[in-house]
């Protein structure tokens, strides 16, 4: 069976790719499986050295990789750029921090000695989103075959060209054994080929980054085999603007947060709590923001917000604005659509947006700001905490204490920013509650997630 990759910003076929079938995908199974017996092997001082090759590399193809991006899934190159870099900064900081992170730990016991050792587990299965197509494989891969392990990916399929250049990067870099192979297949193949490969038993673990929907399934596979598992999944972050808060600061900062990549960010800010007595000078402001912000052509250095990344996306973001315009919300075009061709969004605001309605309840990846008025603080913490998801959060506010407090105690999402856009950071754990998924990438508790947290004890 063969599949397209289509150029979003003007609906073009980019290439035609050939699947593969699951005996060939079998056979990668087993030689990574094979492989990591070598590499494991490695002292991890020595498994680092390979890594500094793999960050001159990335700056080497910076810009090819950025363009890949961008024509695959519409990214604006500035910020196509940019994910290249963050994808280096992981990598440092895992060269500069594995050996403290995986060191062995001794335990005080009336044994004469006990201690605790991190040990690789073996092939992981990686199935990868299209929406940050470098840097959620970086996030995850980095750390896990750094630790010993070796990685079978599967990337989305409209960022197949991604998925191909991330494996011939791995290539390139010179590693002793190849410890990352990449499968292609086509989106109607997804479920049945990953069920088959969670059951082989040579894969050890499971992690997705995607929708809860699509999560659910990968991770009752998981647990059906057996199999240790992440998930980071869907969001709706909600973001809480106090009445104490600076206004201009709070505008810009969300507005960023809302259409960075487009909008297209499992961590947009996707709910707008704002309090009642300064929510008409917080949305004038916010709209002036959003103004701000150019969307046109991502090729171009100036475009801030692209086109959607796939067509059915597009259609179904439309479908939920329009749900919610149907039970009361009200439609602010900010930016309009640059050109017919493609699969654009305009830039929307939805004001009077409440729960009963897809702006709130659901996931909207794109360019489409729900607003939602409250009076007290209680309020707006029950409002931002009815949610099956449980990703992110922000508050905006001058009492640095209080908000402190509401974000430690009040808000149940894995991260919470005060007076700033919600971003993953690799010195920060990253992950969420709920349908936003468990386990966590990025930081110790990432590099440690998929290892054998293994007890030692001598008489």
């Amino acid at each position: 069976m063969e599949f397209q990759t289509i150029n979003p910003s003007n609906g073009k076929v980019i290439k035609s790719y050939k699947e593969e079938n699951f005996k060939e995908i079998t056979f990668k199974i087993n030689e990574l499986n094979n492989n990591f017996k070598t590499w494991k092997k490695i002292p991890l001082g020595k498994r680092l050295l390979y890594f500094e090759k793999l960050i001159d590399l990335l700056e080497k193809y910076k810009n090819k990789y950025a363009e890949l991006m961008t024509q695959e899934m519409g990214k604006p190159i500035s910020q196509s750029l940019a994910e290249i870099d963050k994808c280096k900064l992981v990598t440092r900081y895992y060269i500069d921090n594995a050996l403290e992170f995986l060191k062995d730990i001794e335990i005080k016991t009336e044994m004469s000695k006990s201690y605790i050792t991190f040990q690789p587990i073996g092939v992981i299965y990686s199935i990868m989103p299209w929406n940050f197509p470098f840097w959620q494989v970086f996030r995850f891969v980095i750390p896990s075959i750094i630790a010993g392990n070796t990685v079978l990916l599967k990337h989305a399929p409209n960022t197949t060209g991604v998925g191909i250049a991330i494996k011939e990067l791995f290539d390139e870099t010179g590693f002793p054994v190849e410890i990352l192979k990449n499968i292609i297949i086509s989106a109607n193949s997804v479920p049945q080929i990953s069920k088959k490969i969670i059951k082989n038993d040579l894969i050890k673990a499971v992690t997705f980054t995607g929708s809860s929907n699509a999560g659910s399934y990968v991770a009752s596979w998981a647990g059906k085999y057996l199999k240790k598992s992440v998930m980071e999944l869907g969001g709706s972050d909600p973001y809480l603007i106090l009445n104490d808060a600076d206004l201009d600061l709070a505008a810009e900062q969300i507005a960023i947060g809302k259409l960075i990549n487009s909008g297209q960010s499992c961590i947009a800010a996707k709910r707008i709590l704002v309090q009642k007595n300064i929510k008409n000078e917080f949305l004038t402001k916010f709209i002036d923001a959003l103004k701000s912000k150019p969307i046109g052509n991502p090729m171009d250095n100036q475009t801030f917000v692209g086109p959607i990344a796939r067509k059915d996306l597009l259609k179904n973001l439309e479908s939920q604005v329009e749900k919610s315009i149907n039970k009361g919300a009200i439609k602010i075009i900010v930016n309009e659509i640059p050109s017919k061709k493609g699969f654009f969004s305009p830039v929307l605001v939805l004001d009077n947006v409440r729960p009963n309605m897809p702006a709130f309840n659901e996931e909207l990846f794109g360019p489409v700001a729900a607003i939602i008025e409250f009076e007290t603080i209680q309020e707006a913490l029950n409002l931002a905490n009815l949610s099956d998801y449980g990703l992110g959060s922000a508050i905006f506010s001058q009492n640095i204490k209080n908000a402190e407090q509401l974000a430690k105690f009040d808000l149940e999402t894995g991260t919470v920013q005060i007076n700033d856009f919600v971003r993953s950071d690799p010195r920060l754990p990253f992950g969420g509650i709920k349908k936003s998924g468990y386990g966590r990438e990025l930081s110790i508790f990432g590099i440690r997630e998929f290892v054998n947290i293994k007890t030692i004890s001598i008489k």
